[in-house]
């Protein structure tokens, strides 16, 4: 049987090491969180700090930076990036290769379509229809 873990070299020329997440085979790396029923896809990176709730579900080729969290029954599309300490809420949808920025907060429920930017610190919600609500 094959490891359950691989070594990745960083940008900063750190070797981090990621193991196999047991329910998707997505890599998740050490001093990460992931609940066991969370589903993280093989493809998918979860970072250190990263907190995965029950429930979330995270797409192949979808990359959760440090420190973010991704709250309960959540769904991160296909290679979209959730910046390091940007925040998911419960029963959000972040679209296919959209990106969360770092710090940004997406509000419980919301519907955040497919290529959309969340800019650093922004704070958005939106209604199941993916529209703005006023803040």
């Amino acid at each position: 049987m094959g490891k359950n873990y691989v070594d990745i070299e960083n940008d900063q020329g750190e070797l981090l090491r990621y193991r196999k997440h047991v329910n998707g085979r997505g890599l998740i790396a050490t001093g990460a969180k992931v609940h066991p029923d969370a589903r993280v896809e093989a493809g998918a990176y979860v970072e250190p700090g990263a907190r995965i709730s029950a429930g979330a579900r995270i797409a192949s080729g979808a990359w959760i930076d440090a420190n973010a969290l991704i709250g309960p029954k959540a769904m991160i599309d296909a290679g979209a990036h959730i910046g390091p300490g940007a925040m998911i809420g419960a029963n959000a949808h972040i679209g296919v290769r959209t990106s969360v920025g770092e710090g940004a907060r997406v509000a419980a429920g919301s519907l955040i379509g497919d290529d959309i930017t969340i800019r650093q610190g922004e704070a958005v919600a939106t209604d199941r229809k993916g529209f703005l609500l006023a803040a």
